[in-house]
């Protein structure tokens, strides 16, 4: 009864030779055993079944050619489970990131409702360009978070989830950006 309990619950050390000699049992139930885990995360970060399933087997196999290159050494039973989560987290936020997936969408005159000209006083008009074109200024994550927090409403927890931060962090990075667009429109 030991030896099986031994065989099914391998330390990270035993995991690491058997990986090394390719053991289909040991290979197998790591895939198994974390592919959920990714699963949720993709399913949870705007992505589908069949793209978590693909990102994992790319993370699983760069998983396998570090450890085949020693380039992962665990440090303690569970290192090995959190290196392949890692690996496929930042795969996934990298998809996320990438210039295939960002549906931003420029910010134009069309898109803001904007009172007729008639209804605006030229100061204002001034102004609100001024603002559009500054916007432009600022760089690709400014202008995202602020134009889901202004434009899409969504909440600072969506956005801290849809960039991988903590709600401090996407709170101040809204913060930063909103202030450096202030700052943009100073020195006009």
């Amino acid at each position: 009864m030991r030896q099986e309990k031994a065989t099914t619950n391998p330390t990270a050390l035993q995991q690491i030779v058997a990986i090394k000699a390719d053991d289909n049992l040991v290979l197998k139930a790591l895939y198994q055993e974390n592919y959920p885990r990714v699963e949720k995360f993709v399913l949870a970060n705007n992505g589908s079944a069949d793209e978590a399933r693909d990102l994992f087997q790319e993370a699983f196999i760069a998983c396998w050619r570090n450890i085949q290159l020693d380039r992962f050494v665990p440090e303690n039973d569970t290192a090995l489970a959190g290196y392949l989560y890692r690996i496929a987290r930042n795969k996934w936020m990298d998809h996320l990131r990438s210039g295939r997936y960002l549906k931003t969408v420029p910010l134009v005159e069309e898109q803001v409702d904007q009172p007729q000209d008639e209804e605006v006083e030229p100061q204002q008009a001034a102004y609100l360009k001024a603002v559009r074109e500054n916007f432009t200024k600022l760089g690709r994550n400014c202008q995202e978070v602020l134009t889901r927090f202004y434009f899409k409403k969504e909440s600072m927890g969506e956005i801290a989830q849809a960039f991988d931060w903590t709600d401090a962090t996407a709170r101040n990075t809204k913060y930063r950006c909103l202030q450096k667009l202030k700052d943009f429109l100073k020195t006009k």
